[in-house]
């Protein structure tokens, strides 16, 4: 068990002692300042009633008690019982022997054991290649689903084809130009069309398999069959576009299916069945009366009985479906599914909907299957010193493929998370391929590359390879410099930075810590050089080299098991 983990077990069994049972709110990790010691808890005031006395008594005497532990340093209470803890030094350098021993699995666990969770992501419209906004979701979707395993969770990937839509029938239209395009003729792409030169290669395809079986003949006769033929081409450049991140979805999920199965009609049974449904007429629009508006009655959801802020239109007065019908439709396949938790990433287009949908998950699985929706801001794009347009219908975007290229794989990935998902981002392509300090990518990498070529030169020194079993059995008293130390307790703090982001849903918190370790131990590999008794190799001195080394190497561990959770590879040596 790594240390802070057995500290906070060790308090929640004096607590239970003094008759707190519920551990649920106790918080146990570093203070926002420094001045209030390196773990600090709310242990008292959160189970003082529980113990039936004050906050104040209960911390002075948790405080006494753990006095006693030859771990402890000093502890000071705060406020109305704040503890604030500061450790001997040994508790921070002796849990690298744990983490060194752990390796990669460092900071896994099995919170999630037996838990199924359907994750839907990126979920972008087959009407062409995904663009550089959409490798924000793509990104952030599969880094969460690793997280989530790494913490023991069942993560099914899926992606949600809207193929039931007009867009795909513009889409449709636009590929029979290309098609004729191919076969020689004069066409007209008009702004209603998707204008991309990547539909010519799918018209070129076509005209190969039919030549011109198609040129005079009816849209009646071609539109199915040219239709059917430009979604999977889509797919196709969408399942290349994820791979190009490393990206496997496990399931696609056609929209089109819900009717032709009729889930439609099943979903909203249900929702007839618990008298959710009605027929009525929507207030009309906030902010003023709208030119043409006029009330209509229609069937109705009752999404306000779950915290919407209207009722949701399902059907039209014509009886044809909303745009809303299918989205209840796959969400009740998704409980069907036996799914214990559901998780939808949106783009920063759908954050309407996001109400809406989890009024509709509360109402078909009684409230019993949880669904988290995040969503993923837009993302600046630069190039050249200019800004980007991203308009697929015009034909005029960055394709994801293209930045990938450009820049690579990890680099894209740790740029799309540098940022907290609901916060915008900046991806420009001249500085993140700038290999110094101002690139965090870089300086992440960089600190395990300086592990790497550390572990290197010692074996030379050595005279022998050093394996992590000598590093694990070496003489930590030689870490004693308040850096060294600090570094220590950093990484102290991977699996409740691990499970704290796995629990919250935010891997943003994954790059984070990176950066802050990365930085510690540049710093420390800096100071090295004022001061030769920090460096980590030093001839003469074996067992201190050992010591060294070790730290240097939870280190690496640390940030190579963060980059795997974020797909990010942990570079031995940096690329030119």
């Amino acid at each position: 068990m790594d240390i802070i983990s057995e500290l906070r077990r060790d308090l929640m069994e004096v607590l239970t002692r003094y008759g707190v049972e519920d551990h649920q709110a106790v918080t146990f990790e570093r203070p926002k300042f420094e001045a209030h010691g390196e773990l600090a808890t709310n242990a008292a005031i959160v189970g003082a009633k529980q113990a039936k006395i004050s906050p104040r008594a209960l911390a002075e005497r948790l405080k006494s008690d753990f006095l006693d532990d030859d771990r402890v340093q000093k502890i000071e209470i705060a406020g109305p019982g704040f503890l604030n803890f500061v450790f001997q030094p040994s508790v921070w350098v002796e849990n690298l022997r744990y983490v060194i021993q752990k390796g990669q699995d460092f900071g896994a666990s099995n919170r999630g054991r037996g838990q199924r969770v359907l994750l839907e992501f990126v979920s972008a419209n087959p009407t062409g290649p995904l663009h550089i906004g959409h490798a924000r979701g793509a990104v952030f979707g599969d880094s969460l689903a690793r997280l989530l395993e790494f913490t023991g969770f069942d993560v099914t990937r899926e992606y949600y084809l809207n193929d039931g839509g007009a867009q795909v029938d513009t889409l449709t239209r636009s590929v029979y130009l290309r098609y004729l395009e191919a076969l020689g003729q004069k066409i007209n792409i008009s702004k209603d069309h998707y204008r991309g030169d990547y539909l010519k290669s799918v018209g070129v395809s076509l005209a190969k398999i039919y030549q011109d079986q198609f040129v005079d003949q009816t849209e009646e006769e071609w539109f199915d069959l040219f239709r059917e033929f430009s979604i999977n081409e889509m797919v196709e450049f969408i399942q290349q576009d994820l791979q190009c991140l490393g990206i496997k979805m496990d399931h696609f999920f056609s929209e089109a299916t819900l009717s032709e199965s009729g889930k439609i009609d099943q979903a909203i049974d249900r929702l007839e069945q618990r008298g959710l449904i009605y027929r009525g007429e929507l207030p009309p629009p906030k902010g003023g009366a709208i030119d043409g508006w006029v009330p209509r009655q229609q069937k109705l959801f009752r999404s306000t009985r779950f915290g919407d802020d209207v009722d949701r239109p399902i059907q039209k007065s014509d009886d044809s479906w909303t745009y809303f019908a299918p989205d209840i439709a796959y969400h009740f396949d998704k409980i069907s599914r036996g799914f214990d938790q559901l998780i939808n990433v949106f783009g920063a287009d759908h954050s309407g909907y996001i109400k809406r949908i989890r009024a509709v998950v509360m109402a078909l699985s009684d409230d019993k299957v949880p669904i988290d929706i995040k969503v993923t801001q837009t993302v600046r794009v630069s190039k050249d010193g200019g800004a980007q347009k991203m308009s697929k219908r015009a034909g005029e975007f960055v394709q994801l493929r293209e930045a990938v290229e450009a820049v690579g794989p990890d680099v894209t990935r740790f740029v799309m998370l540098m940022r907290k998902n609901d916060a915008q981002l900046d991806f420009d392509f001249d500085q993140v391929r700038e290999q110094s300090a101002d690139n965090p990518v870089f300086y992440v990498q960089y600190g395990h590359t300086r592990v790497c070529s550390a572990l290197k030169l010692a074996a030379e020194k050595l005279e022998s390879p050093v394996t992590d079993d000598d590093l694990a059995k070496a003489d930590y008293a030689h870490l004693n410099h308040e850096r060294q130390i600090a570094l220590a307790r950093r990484i102290a703090e991977w699996p409740r930075v691990v499970e704290q982001a796995s629990r919250l849903h935010e891997p943003h918190r994954i790059v984070f810590f990176l950066y802050t370790v990365a930085s510690e131990f540049h710093a420390l590999w800096t100071l090295g050089h004022r001061q030769p008794e920090l460096r980590i190799v030093q001839k003469g001195d074996p067992q201190g080299t050992l010591a060294r080394l070790a730290l240097a190497r939870a280190t690496a561990v640390a940030i190579s098991s963060g980059l795997s959770i974020l797909g990010v590879t942990p570079l031995k040596e940096m690329r030119g």
